[in-house]
């Protein structure tokens, strides 16, 4: 039998202005082990869940994680073997930090492991993406460290930016459940002209603090007009959270992803500003998780091994 792990980073996209287009992996992961079972007939696919979104998620063939599997598996012209799946997930789930795009990325990375590594690292990139649907959290996911990702002219491409070392970030989870679809309809069909110029200098702006550990030009350019205005008031305690955050010494906070998490940049003083968000919010009737992280540098990393199978033949 052939075990393959998988580990996955979360991840925090638009930081701000950079909208479906800057990403940011932190060291909080989920983790999956798959086992290609021997045997013939029909495939049969195991689950085991643990951590977050142990009571929710499915065990079967229709768990985020399979799917993405048999996705490569279907590229490659081949039936997705007999599978044993065990999920070890620490990525809270419908968060903003990037649960779902871990999931797709572990599954596209199992499977062509199993496969015998045919894709290197931008196609797994590349089908994670379209997996998605977006780039942001599939290339944090894939790759670690600062990412930034689009569309080109032959499909999603992405590309790891400058980072100061050893960057650490605060992060509040409010206990409110948004999922992404239901906050990308919160979101206009049209925008203003002005707005969207004003996020793209920001945005490269942004990228340029982060590589310099600039948290003076952090504190100016981390101002979005595309979608946090339209999706913050659906989030109890936000603002009251955001300015207990820069009271206690955040020089820039956004909302991770689509939200409801958080993310908050400062030189020192992490753990004082995760515990000013939590009781911030714990003030406005929500109760909150929180985390200080540093930046996870590696992105998605496979191990693999051959296990002899209990029924095999002794020498």
């Amino acid at each position: 039998m052939t075990t393959v792990r998988v580990r996955v980073p979360a991840s925090s996209a638009n930081l701000g202005p950079g909208f479906d287009s800057l990403a940011l992996a932190l060291a909080l992961y989920n983790t999956v082990e798959v086992t290609a079972l021997p045997g013939g007939g029909e495939p049969v696919v195991r689950v085991e869940v643990s951590g977050e979104g142990a009571e929710e998620l499915p065990t079967d063939s229709t768990n985020a994680v399979v799917r993405a599997m048999e996705a490569v598996y279907a590229r490659a012209g081949q039936s997705v073997p007999r599978l044993h799946v065990r999920l070890e997930n620490a990525i809270p789930l419908q968060s903003g930090l990037g649960s779902s795009a871990s999931a797709c990325a572990a599954g596209v990375a199992a499977a062509n492991a199993l496969l015998g590594e045919a894709m290197d690292r931008h196609a797994l990139f590349r089908l994670t993406a379209d997996l998605e649907g977006h780039p942001d959290n599939a290339s944090g996911a894939v790759f670690g460290g600062l990412t930034a990702s689009s569309r080109g002219a032959s499909g999603f491409v992405a590309r790891r930016l400058p980072l100061a070392p050893d960057l650490r970030v605060a992060v509040a989870l409010p206990a409110v459940r948004l999922s992404t679809p239901q906050q990308r309809a919160a979101l206009p069909s049209q925008v203003p002209f002005a707005d969207a110029a004003a996020n793209i200098g920001r945005a490269l702006l942004v990228a340029q603090a982060l590589a310099d550990a600039d948290y003076a030009l952090l504190a100016e350019v981390m101002c979005d007009r595309l979608h946090e205005p339209y999706r913050t008031p659906h989030i109890p305690g936000v603002e009251a959270a955001i300015a207990a955050a820069r009271e206690a010494g955040a020089a820039a906070v956004a909302l991770s992803g689509s939200g409801p998490a958080l993310i908050t940049f400062a030189p020192a003083n992490h753990s004082a500003i995760a515990e000013a968000m939590r009781e911030a919010f714990r003030r406005a009737g929500v109760e909150a998780r929180v985390w200080t992280l540093p930046v996870d540098q590696e992105g998605v990393v496979v191990t693999a091994r051959q296990e002899r199978s209990i029924n095999a033949r002794k020498p």
